[in-house]
Parts: C-alpha cells; structure tokens; sequence
C-alpha cells in the first residue's frame, strides 16, 4: 500500500529499500528503537496537487496559488508507537497500535499557509481513498498529521527554526493550530528573542499550542539497518501494484468534463467524494442529458440527504431511479414541478418515478394533437385576449396558456401549449 501510495503521487520507487532501528528512549517505544526506514525509503519525490475544493470553504475564491503542487521529500514505512494521554499531572500510555505498520510521508518545507496545509491534508485524504488504501478517519487515528512550522523575515532567506506540532487529529485543528503558532512565533521574535527547535502540542480547548520537549536531530537517533530484517526488492511487488493504480481524482474531474458535459466545478464536487462520483457515473450512463442528472445530484439530491443526515451510500434513491426520473422530465411525460414531487416522494418511499407517476396520474399531456385540440378550444372560447394578444399585448399568451393549463387539469406540457398557442395566434 505504501508502493502503491507512492504510484498514485508519482513517486521515485527504487529497485532496493531497507529498514533501520531508529534508537531514542520514550515511553511510547519501550524497547527503546523503533523500525523505520533512513537512507532507503520505499518511495521518493512526487507531489499532491492541490484543487480549489480542497481548500477551506471560506479560502476558495482567494487562494493565493492555484493549481499549487506540494512537492515530496519521500515516503516510507515505520512501525506506530503507543498513544499517549496527557492529563493534568500524569500521563496514560496504550499500546494497542504499537508495532503495526504506519506509513509516513514527508514533505518539502514549500507549504506557505494554513489553508494549503488544510488543501494538502484534503487533497492527500482524497486520493488515498480513491486507492482504497485507507479510510483517513483522523478521529479514528487513521490519518495524523505533525506541522513542522518555521516563520522568517521577508528579507531572510533561510529557514527559522524548526517548530513541530504533534499528533493533530483533525484537519481543521491543523489549520487552527498552524495559524495560532505563526502568530505566536512571529509574537517571540519581534519581541527581540530566539526560537529553539522544539516539540509542541496543540491544546484544542484553550486554542494554544505548549512545549512537551526540545527537539533531537536526526543524529541522535544514531540510525542503523535493521539486524533482524532483510532488505526489500520492489521490482516484484511492483509489477502487482501497477495494476491496482486507480483512475485519480485529477484525471476524474477531466473525464466528467468531457464525458458527461458537464461544468468543471460541478466534475470537481462530483469527483470530491469517490462515492458521490460513483452515484453519478452510474446514473448518468443511461441519461439523455447528463448534465440534468449531474443537476439534481448536486442541487436536491445532496438537500435531501444532507436535512436526513445520510450519506450518499445510504441514498433510498437508486442511480438508476434518479436517471429514469430525469428522462421524464426531459421527455415532456411531466413537468419540472412534478418532477419535484416526485422525487420527494422516491426519497421517502424508495420506489420508482414511473411507479409514482403512474399512480398519481399525473404523466404530463405532450401529445400534440390532443394539445391543439385544447389550444383551439381555448382560443374560440376567449376571443378578448386573443384579440389583446395579436395587438402586441404578449401579457395576453400567459392567461390563455392558463386556460389550456385549466382544460387539462394540470397535465399539459406548458412549453407546448405556449408555442402551439403563439404559432395559432400570428
């Protein structure tokens, strides 16, 4: 999965990757090292591309720069250490998840804000996901984030020093915690004074990051290969994982565009959740218009579920329901106010549009024969608007549509009448 992490970010992967002890005492690593891996991570380089939606909601129409790719350093594998819980005078530690396998990735010091490090996290969760190698539910603890946050003059070229903020559980709290320790920093140098490379925690009740320790530095890890493990040799387990690359979000947006003709912010809401996307493709596949499927997705569809607290895998709306509705109303058999009705009641129920709008007898009348019988009907029987209508008074063409509307109890195709009406008039 890492491997296959490292494809989908266009990753370095070498042809040899090794694992080494890395020694420190804590009392999340009782035996005192940890495996990792130093000099020969399993995958290098590659990048997250960043897109306008997986910015925070309130940055998306001031994003400093578009189409921004974050480069990285690498990716490698590591055994978790315990959890730690840090209470007012002790500290609990739980060593469930220690020795099992986490992978870490690591990026250039190139993310210039917090609302980029919250595009990245969404952006990374996103595609992670797609590969099916996570389900990145940070409450869960299967997504952690440590900020390695430095602030610097405008006319300084190298890096401050080196602050890090560990465990953050949230995406949001990492945009939170970040803004909080820029200010803070940028507070302690103005005020004449030095920043130390440390560890700090991120207290989300008080909005304030504490010290926990000062830093070590990668030599005092005194790294070396791993006795007991041999080194790994990926071309094997490449060739496997090349075949379980997915089609990625970026290359979604794209496909929706061309594919289904539909606007690249509605592809990229879409492709944002890899089942909501799902749901549309196989709704759109039989659809005459794509785009009218994409609509009510977007618009009623995600109103509804969104007031009933459900998620688009609980939808009582099969894909196929939604479409059939959708043919309905671009066929003419109802209108979009029906359409309406319908739907709510599909949601309620779970049955089908043809099944409701069957029993309610309410399939709109587009025959056009029948539609000039009734226009013709209307017309002999109001000989005043007509009259104000072929004076140029258009006002007029409403209230006989209305008549026609009246005739049919409701059930005529009112664009059909409109034009049956104008093409009789002139």
């Amino acid at each position: 999965m890492t491997m296959l992490t490292g494809l989908m970010l266009g990753c370095d992967i070498g042809p040899v990757s090794k694992f080494d002890r890395k020694n420190y005492f804590y009392p999340d690593m009782p035996k005192n090292y940890q495996i990792s891996q130093y000099d020969m991570p399993l995958c290098t380089n590659g990048s997250v591309a960043l897109h306008d939606l997986a910015y925070p909601k309130d940055a998306q129409k001031n994003i400093a720069s578009p189409d921004k790719e974050v480069r990285l350093v690498r990716i490698h594998l590591e055994e978790d250490v315990a959890k730690s819980f840090h209470f007012e005078t002790t500290t609990g530690i739980d060593f469930n998840r220690a020795g099992t396998p986490l992978m870490e990735i690591v990026t250039q010091p190139e993310i210039n804000s917090p609302e980029e490090a919250f595009a990245f996290l969404t952006a990374l969760k996103q595609i992670l996901i797609y590969g099916g190698v996570s389900d990145v539910d940070m409450e869960k603890g299967q997504l952690r984030c440590d900020c390695n946050v430095s602030v610097r003059r405008e006319n300084q070229n190298e890096l401050g020093a080196k602050i890090e903020i560990k465990n953050m559980n949230s995406i949001s709290g990492v945009r939170r915690a970040l803004a909080y320790e820029i200010r803070r920093q940028i507070a302690v140098l103005e005020r004449g004074q030095q920043l130390e490379q440390e560890t700090r925690g991120w207290d989300a009740a008080a909005g304030e990051t504490f010290l926990m320790r000062t830093k070590e530095f990668a030599h005092d890890y005194r790294y070396f290969p791993d006795p007991d493990l041999v080194s790994v040799k990926t071309e094997a387990l490449l060739a496997e994982v090349r075949g379980r690359v997915p089609e990625l979000p970026q290359a979604k947006r794209a496909r929706f565009v061309e594919e289904y003709q539909v606007s690249p912010y509605d592809a990229a809401v879409l492709a944002n959740d890899l089942n909501l996307a799902k749901y549309f493709e196989t709704a759109a596949k039989g659809a005459k218009k794509p785009k009218n499927v994409a609509n009510w997705i977007l618009n009623d569809l995600q109103n509804a579920l969104g007031a009933a607290g459900q998620r688009i895998d609980e939808c009582p709306i099969h894909p196929g329901a939604l479409d059939e509705l959708v043919n309905l109303i671009d066929s003419g058999k109802i209108s979009g106010k029906q359409g309406k009705e319908v739907f709510a009641e599909m949601f309620a129920t779970g049955r089908s549009a043809a099944a409701i709008v069957k029993e309610k007898g309410i399939e709109q009348l587009s025959d056009m024969s029948a539609l000039e019988a009734l226009c013709d009907e209307v017309i002999a029987a109001n000989p005043k608007p007509v009259a104000e209508f072929k004076a140029g008074n258009l006002a007029s063409l409403n209230f006989l549509k209305g008549r026609v509307m009246k005739l049919s109890n409701g059930k005529a195709n009112p664009q059909l009448a409109g034009e049956i009406l104008e093409r009789k008039l002139k």
